[in-house]
C-alpha cells in the first residue's frame, strides 16, 4: 500500500466514546455504493485501546430482520440504545397512505454526552453527518473536548462544515473499508 493509499487513524488523547447513529450512517449506502457494515466498524474501533464505549443508536422495530440485527449488533459488543420506530405519513398514492420509518436519537445522543461529561471523557467521536449536532460540537470544543466526526462524502452537514477550529473531520472511507 502506497503512502497516499494508507489509512487515517484516530490520535486520541485519552478516555473515549464513540456515538454511531445508525440511521445516519446507513443512509451513506448510496454514496458509498454498499450499506456500512457495523460489525467491520466495532472490530476498526476495537483497536483502540482508549476507546471504552462505543454506543448504537438505532430503533426497535416489528420486522424480524430489524430485530435480529439490533440483537446482533448488541452481542458484537455494541452498547444498543434504542427505541420504538415510528410511522408517519409521507404521501398519499391512490388513496393510499404511504407510511416512512422515522426515529431520530438527536436527543438521546445529546442527553448521553451531557451525562458523559461526569466521566471523564477527553474524546468523542460521532458518526453522522447530521448538521443537528453543531451546538453539541460547539460545547464540547468549549469545555476543550477532542470532537471527532466521521461521515461519508456528501453527508456532513453544512453547519458542521463551518466549524473550523476543534473539530476533526474525517471521511469513513479514509479509515476503514467497510
Amino acid at each position: 500500500m502506497s503512502n497516499l493509499e494508507q489509512k487515517k487513524q484516530f490520535l486520541l488523547k485519552g478516555k473515549t466514546i464513540v456515538l454511531i447513529d445508525w440511521a445516519n450512517v446507513y443512509g451513506w449506502t448510496k454514496s458509498l455504493k454498499r450499506e456500512p457494515d457495523p460489525f467491520k466498524i466495532f472490530t476498526y474501533l476495537k483497536t483502540y485501546d482508549d476507546i471504552e464505549d462505543i454506543r448504537f443508536y438505532f430503533g426497535t422495530d416489528i420486522h424480524e430482520k430489524s430485530v435480529t440485527f439490533l440483537r446482533d449488533v448488541q452481542q458484537v459488543g455494541f452498547i444498543v440504545i434504542t427505541k420504538p420506530v415510528k410511522y408517519v405519513p409521507a404521501a398519499k398514492v391512490d388513496g393510499r397512505i404511504i407510511y416512512r420509518r422515522k426515529c431520530d436519537f438527536d436527543m438521546e445522543v445529546c442527553i448521553d454526552v451531557h451525562a458523559l461529561l461526569k466521566h471523564n471523557y477527553q474524546n468523542f467521536v460521532f458518526f453522522t453527518g447530521d448538521g443537528d449536532y453543531e451546538p453539541l460540537y460547539k460545547m464540547l470544543i468549549q469545555l476543550r473536548k477532542q470532537v471527532i466526526v466521521v461521515y461519508a462524502a456528501g453527508h456532513l452537514g453544512r453547519e458542521i462544515w463551518g466549524i473550523n477550529r476543534g473539530l476533526f473531520k474525517i471521511q469513513l472511507k479514509h479509515l476503514i473499508n467497510i
